[in-house]
Order: C-alpha cells, then sequence, then structure tokens
C-alpha cells in the first residue's frame, strides 16, 4: 500500500462551495509559497465556476490568475475541473474550441485536467482527454456519481475500465452531491481497483454528514488520492478538512507524510478570510451545517441555494419542500441524469416550474428541449415516448455524438471581438461568455494602471499599481 495523496480545494472547490468562488487572487498570492512547500498531490486553483466569476464578478482575467498562481507555485501541480465538450460554459462547443482551451490551459500553467460529462457521456470527453495527452498534461476522467435504480457498481465499474480504455492516466469518483456512503464507496472502490489498473482518486462533499467517513472507508479500499480543503474553509458544501485526515492517517500505512505545522500555518492565513466572507455575508452559516437533503433527495448544496433563490424571486418559498420532492421525478422522467452542472439547474428550473404553475411540463426551458433532443449526450435510461412527446412533439433525436453537429467556431468568434484582443486567450473567454468577456474587455480598457501580480510588497501586503 503506498501512502495517500491528498489534493488541496481550498482555491477552487472549497471557496467555490461556501463564498460562491469570489475568492480574490490577490488573497490568494501570500499563502501561495507556503502551499507550494507542503507536499500536496496537486492544488486545484481553476475551472469550475471560477472563469465565469472571475470575468463577472472580481473584474480579473482568469488567465492571468492562472499565470500568477504558476509563477508562486512552482513545485506542485496545478489541476483544474473541465466539464467535457463544455468546458467551462454551460452548453457544447466546437471541437476546434476545445482543443484550443485545453492547450492554452497548459500552455498556461495547468498540470492535471479533471474531464468529466454531466451524463458520463464519455464521447463528450474524448477530444478533451485527447488533446490532454497530446500536449503532455495528465488526463484524468471523472465520473459524476449519483444513485438510481440503473446507477449500481456494475455502472460504475463499467464506465471505469470504459475510461481507462480511452487513455485516462487516473479516474476520480466526483461525489459532486456528498451521497457516496461510505461502505459503498469500499465497495465500489475494491472492484474498480479489482480491474483498473491507474490510479483512483476521490472526491466529496461534506454537506451531508458523511463525506470524512466515505474517505476513510475509500482509503481502507484502496484509494490513492482524496480531496480535501484546509480547515478554515472545509465541511458544509465543501470537503472534509485537510488536517484531519493527515492526523487521522499519520503513523499507519496510508500516512500522508505531509508537515502539520505548514498545514497550520496554511490553515492560520485563511482564517481571517474566512471571516471576512462570514462578515458580508457572502459565507451563509447555513452551508456550514449538515444537509440530509442531500441524501434523501440527492440535491448538491449549490442547487439547494439556486432552488431557494428562484423560489424567493417568486414570493414562493413556502414551496420548497413541494419542489424537492418533484426534482425526483422530473429526474426520472429525463432519464435519471446526475444532478451536476448544467443538468442540476436544468432539472431544478423544471422542478420549480412544475410546482409553481400547477402543471407539470407546461412551461419547459430551451436547455431541456435541447437536452430531450439529445443535444447534450445520451441519458442513462431512455426517456419514455410519452415524456419525450410532451417537451418535444414529433422533433427528432440526435444519437450521434452532439458535437458532430457544430461547425468550426473560433475564427467566428475571433471576428466578433478582435477588436477588444490583447492576448490569444481572450478569443477563448469571449467563446464561454460572450457577454460577460465583452464587459470585462471594455472595463480592462478604462483601466489606466495594470495590476503586475508578479511583483508582491511582503512589507505592507499590497501589489505595486
Amino acid at each position: 500500500m503506498t501512502k495517500v495523496k491528498i489534493t488541496e480545494t481550498v482555491l477552487r472547490d472549497a471557496h467555490q462551495s461556501l463564498i460562491a468562488t469570489r475568492m480574490k487572487t490577490e488573497e490568494m498570492i501570500p499563502i501561495l509559497e507556503t502551499m507550494d512547500k507542503v507536499g500536496y498531490n496537486a492544488i486545484e486553483m481553476w475551472g469550475g465556476a471560477t472563469f465565469d466569476a472571475c470575468l463577472r464578478f472580481l473584474k480579473e482575467d482568469p488567465w492571468e490568475r492562472l499565470r500568477t498562481i504558476r509563477k508562486h507555485i512552482k513545485n506542485t501541480k496545478l489541476q483544474m475541473l473541465l466539464r467535457g465538450q463544455n468546458l467551462l460554459g454551460y452548453k457544447h462547443y466546437a471541437d476546434d474550441v476545445v482543443i484550443e482551451f485545453v492547450k492554452k490551459s497548459i500552455a498556461n500553467g495547468i498540470d492535471i485536467i479533471r474531464i468529466f460529462d454531466a451524463l458520463n457521456d464519455t464521447r463528450n470527453m474524448r477530444v478533451a482527454l485527447e488533446t490532454t495527452k497530446k500536449e503532455r498534461g495528465h488526463a484524468q476522467a471523472a465520473i459524476s456519481y449519483t444513485t438510481s435504480p440503473v446507477h449500481n457498481i456494475e455502472y460504475y465499474v463499467k464506465l471505469a475500465k470504459d475510461m481507462e480504455n480511452m487513455g485516462a492516466d487516473s479516474i476520480c469518483i466526483k461525489d459532486m452531491a456528498g451521497i457516496l456512503t461510505p461502505y459503498h464507496a469500499y465497495e465500489l472502490i475494491q472492484k474498480i481497483k479489482k480491474i483498473v489498473k491507474i490510479p483512483i482518486e476521490l472526491h466529496t462533499h461534506a454537506t451531508s454528514g458523511v463525506g470524512s467517513l466515505t474517505y476513510l472507508k475509500g482509503i481502507e479500499a484502496g484509494v490513492d488520492i482524496i480531496d480535501t480543503a484546509i480547515s478554515p474553509l472545509a465541511m458544509g458544501s465543501s470537503q472534509p478538512p485537510t488536517e484531519s485526515f493527515v492526523v487521522t492517517l499519520q503513523g499507519t500505512e496510508y500516512d500522508t507524510g505531509l508537515d502539520l505545522s505548514l498545514l497550520n500555518q496554511i490553515a492560520e492565513y485563511f482564517k481571517p478570510i474566512r471571516q471576512k466572507y462570514l462578515e458580508n455575508g457572502l459565507l451563509n452559516p447555513n452551508v456550514l451545517g449538515v444537509d440530509v437533503n442531500a441524501l434523501i433527495y440527492q440535491v448538491p448544496g449549490g442547487m439547494l441555494s439556486n432552488l431557494v433563490s428562484q423560489l424567493k424571486m417568486q414570493n414562493a418559498e413556502d414551496k420548497l419542500e413541494e419542489v424537492l420532492k418533484e426534482v425526483p421525478r422530473v429526474r426520472e422522467d429525463l432519464g435519471y441524469p446526475p444532478l451536476v452542472t448544467p443538468m442540476s439547474q436544468m432539472v431544478g428550473t423544471q422542478a420549480v416550474f412544475n410546482v409553481l404553475l400547477g402543471e407539470r411540463y407546461k412551461m419547459i426551458p430551451k436547455e431541456i428541449k435541447a437536452y430531450v433532443r439529445g443535444e447534450y449526450g445520451k441519458p442513462t435510461v431512455e426517456i419514455s415516448q410519452e415524456i419525450r412527446k410532451k417537451i418535444i412533439g414529433e422533433e427528432e433525436v440526435i444519437t450521434y455524438r452532439p458535437a458532430d453537429r457544430i461547425p468550426p467556431q473560433l475564427e467566428d468568434f475571433h471576428n466578433q471581438m478582435k477588436e477588444y484582443e490583447e492576448q490569444e486567450e481572450d478569443i477563448l473567454s469571449y467563446a464561454l461568455f460572450p457577454k460577460v468577456a465583452e464587459e470585462f474587455f471594455k472595463y480592462r480598457q478604462t483601466q489606466k494602471y495594470k495590476i503586475d501580480y508578479s511583483v508582491y510588497d511582503e512589507e505592507n501586503k499590497v501589489h505595486p499599481v
């Protein structure tokens, strides 16, 4: 048995899960070199919602964030999360966009790309995975974990083997809702390890209260890597705490070998940042507790907050319980998609419409129609003729890989935004979020002085302008 490795999530998933991805690059910089000394397997610091949040809310260039972190972290691998053919957006992009995005991510400093598809349709992961390997990055294929009558251990073992056969360098079991229970994790990992010869990483959230126990049983079953967050931004809808696992495994065959005193320095650094976001309301104390809804309705923390927000806007917060009961029904109708971006938003919105309008599928979002037409990929279970007819009538359902119908897009995107271009990566920012990126480009042009993140005034804790 080799030592268990740790991937630290504080710079990506932890603050995405707890404070809506609002941590700024300048808040990260002072602690990066200390983090680089720990000996993590990797630091997850990009992808997911960070790209959108940088442009939309923080008025930061996400590519500059990546380059900046890379300048300060020289020894530890940097990891990102990629939604397969969706990249970091919410729809499928043409292959030329996917290829260029992966190339630029690796060229700017990413070492490991965790690639998943919301439907576990490996056709939607292939181009990103092959490009990652071609560019000499580490291609980690991720299983979007969920439960249903068809999502059993045999299903996941076959999926893991398919991913290995595609050329994945490692596999992540991505439990985005925190619903993988300890003994089920033990059995699942043991069976996958018997037929898959590449490393297995386990990712969960502490939302349901079982995350730490799931990791421990996963470790006993032979998992190679776990994802944790430094304690001030751990637990609740984030990951279990890094330090707790380092202590738990000390002196055992699984000993991580990580230095607890260094981890304590990192924790002390993030404590006032956590306090700041508690005081300004971005860190809601409610997301720090145990939410049993995750186990009953399989609703991830982020999805739950979206549902509450939608109901608030309609003055219908009293309908939350009804909506939570409708979510599994909609999910069954739609072939049991895992509740991960973008499917979680789509299923949740449809459930809200069904409840508020008093009639199921009276109003149907265009994304749900596109999904039923096969534009997102293949559902785990075929959608019934009755539901299909209710949603798209007699429209044709495609059975081929959805991106095969999308012509090359890069040149068109470039022509649309070239007046704003300051770096080649700007085309990709625009491709993913046209309106948001354009607003950011205009903002950037108004800034007479640019912050140089490569220079840091340690004494005054500021960046020279």
